[in-house]
C-alpha cells in the first residue's frame, strides 16, 4: 500500500538521521559489544582461575595427607605463584604452614604464614595467619614479637583466641598478672557454647592462682 505524505516524510527523516549518525551508532554498538565480551571473558577467566587453583589445592591436600613433602611443596608453590589472589592460595599456605610446624620446620611455617598476612585477599585468613604465626613465635620464645602481632587489629570473632594466646605468651614470659588479665578477657569474649575452649582457658587461669 502506498505511503501517505506524512509517512513518506517520517521515512525520509529517519533515513536522513541514520545517514548523519550511522557512524556514531555503529561505534556505540561496537563499544557495547566489546564491553559485554570483555565482561564475559573476565568471568570466564575468573572461573578458569578458580577451577585450576581448586585442583592445585586438592593436590596439595592429598600430598599433606600422604606426608609427601615434595608434592606438597610443588603444588603449593605453583598455587601461590600462579593464583595468589585466590582463596585457595591462602588456604594452601595455611595448610602448608601446619604441615611444616608439625614437623618442627618453623622457618618454612613462618614463611607460609607471613605470605598469607601480606598477600591474602581475605581479612579472616590474615587474622588466622597472625594467630598461628604468634603461636610459632611463642614456640621460638620470641615473646615480644608474638605479643606485638597479637596487638594487631583483627575481627571481633577472633578476640577470645587472641586473648587466650596472649595469656599463654605472658605466662611463658613470666608475667602472671598480665596473663590473668588476658585469660579473663578470653573468657569474657568466648561464647559459652565453645565449652572446650572456655574450660581450657578457665583451667589455665586457675593454674596461675590469685
Amino acid at each position: 500500500m502506498p505511503l501517505d505524505i506524512e509517512e513518506q516524510e517520517q521515512v525520509a527523516a529517519l533515513k536522513a538521521w541514520w545517514n548523519q549518525h550511522a557512524t556514531l551508532v555503529l561505534a556505540t554498538l561496537s563499544a557495547a559489544a566489546l564491553v559485554l565480551a570483555g565482561w564475559q571473558g573476565w568471568r570466564w577467566y575468573g572461573t578458569s582461575q578458580a577451577v585450576e587453583a581448586s585442583a592445585l589445592y586438592e593436590s596439595l591436600s592429598k600430598a599433606v595427607q600422604a606426608g609427601d613433602a615434595k608434592a606438597m611443596r610443588d603444588a603449593g608453590g605453583t598455587l601461590v605463584e600462579a593464583y595468589p589472589r585466590t582463596l585457595y592460595a591462602s588456604m594452601g599456605a595455611l595448610v602448608a604452614a601446619r604441615f611444616h610446624f608439625d614437623r618442627g620446620d618453623l622457618k618454612n611455617a613462618k614463611a607460609q604464614l607471613e605470605w598469607v598476612i601480606e598477600r591474602s585477599p581475605s581479612g579472616d585468613f590474615k587474622d588466622l595467619a597472625r594467630l598461628r604465626l604468634a603461636a610459632v613465635l611463642l614456640d621460638e620464645k620470641a615473646y615480644v614479637q608474638a605479643l606485638k602481632l597479637l596487638d594487631s587489629q583483627h575481627a571481633a570473632a577472633y578476640d577470645a583466641q587472641y586473648a587466650a594466646l596472649k595469656g599463654d605468651i605472658l605466662v611463658a614470659n613470666q608475667q602472671p598478672a598480665e596473663a590473668r588479665a588476658a585469660y579473663r578477657l578470653a573468657l569474657e569474649k568466648s561464647a559459652q557454647k565453645e565449652a572446650a575452649f572456655y574450660e581450657s582457658v578457665r583451667m589455665r587461669l586457675e593454674a596461675l592462682g590469685d
